[in-house]
């Protein structure tokens, strides 16, 4: 079980590898994202950062106490702002890197996601985008470490980016994965991810950092790919009885995924499965806003965000 503390001093910085770090924000829900650290010969690269400035000085004093220096990268595995609104308290030192679907989301976005959640002290973030962009591969030295950065289609965003570590057996995969929290296919798609699955597997990864929640290792991978594919069991049925994704969230028996985080997530993830049993194709264009609406309506009001 997750246990439901936000504070930011909650987050820690768990070694999983030699050189080769965690730092993960319990509880894993909305905005407490994960990131990652990889440290070697004095160098060192990170991946992801945080939703506020607060959670972002913490991630940069974690750093600060296993590396000599300050990050040379700063890998974006997407482009949410939880995951890229502390770029700005790195970019001094760090190249940013990520794909370049996830630059053009980010540009287009701004700071929109500080709108949705107005309480929150968000600390007065500026959107800084990536300094360097690829398309399918790109691999990173860092130090003796090599760090595979993978695109393999649309999945959570369009823009996804997992870090894969082949000498370390250790994978960032990003929102690609949660840990005990509802999948979120809002602005990707719902066949894609678990295609994606099933490429992750090819790896053969030991650790697995999901983009939210505890670390684990590839049974988050099965996870994930049995929680959508229950979404397009859902789906399947919705259609035959004639009922749209709002009204069939609401009656869903989601068997053992009902106890995970955000379970709301449900709504935007059957309008995705809908339209892709309907012949859409993985990360075709919706309306994002009126998916998010709709989530907002099966949950009763705007979901806590914590960060």
């Amino acid at each position: 079980m997750i246990t439901r503390s936000t504070s930011p001093s909650a987050a820690r910085l768990q070694e999983v590898a030699e050189g080769v770090f965690a730092y993960v924000q319990p509880d894993g829900g909305w905005c407490l994202n994960n990131a990652g650290l990889v440290v070697s010969d004095g160098r060192a690269a990170l991946v992801d950062t945080a939703a506020t400035r607060v959670r972002t000085l913490a991630l940069k004093e974690a750093v600060a106490r296993v590396s000599p220096r300050p990050p040379a990268y700063v890998v974006n595995t997407h482009s949410h702002g939880d995951h890229t609104f502390g770029n700005e308290l790195f970019a001094d030192d760090a190249v940013i890197v990520a794909h370049e679907a996830a630059r053009a989301e980010m540009a287009e976005a701004g700071l929109h996601l500080t709108g949705l959640w107005p309480g929150v002290e968000w600390g007065g973030p500026t959107v800084t985008l990536p300094d360097l962009t690829f398309r399918d591969r790109l691999a990173l030295h860092v130090g003796a470490v090599r760090a595979d950065l993978v695109h393999l289609g649309p999945a959570h965003t369009a823009g996804d980016t997992v870090v894969w570590l082949p000498e370390r057996k250790v994978l960032f995969a990003g929102d690609l994965v949660m840990s005990g929290a509802t999948p979120f296919c809002l602005m990707g798609s719902v066949a894609g991810t678990i295609d994606v699955m099933a490429r992750l597997r090819e790896f053969g990864a030991e650790t697995v950092v999901p983009g939210h929640g505890p670390v684990g290792g590839p049974e988050l991978l099965d996870a994930t790919e049995g929680y959508l594919r229950r979404i397009q069991e859902l789906a399947a049925e919705g259609i035959r009885a004639g009922i749209g994704p709002l009204e069939a969230a609401r009656g869903a028996d989601l068997g053992p995924y009902a106890g995970l985080l955000d379970s709301e997530r449900i709504v935007p993830n059957l309008h995705r499965a809908y339209a892709e049993a309907r012949g859409a194709t993985p990360g075709e264009p919706m309306d994002v806003g009126l998916l998010f609406s709709e989530m907002v309506a099966h949950h009763g009001g705007l979901p806590a965000c914590h960060a």
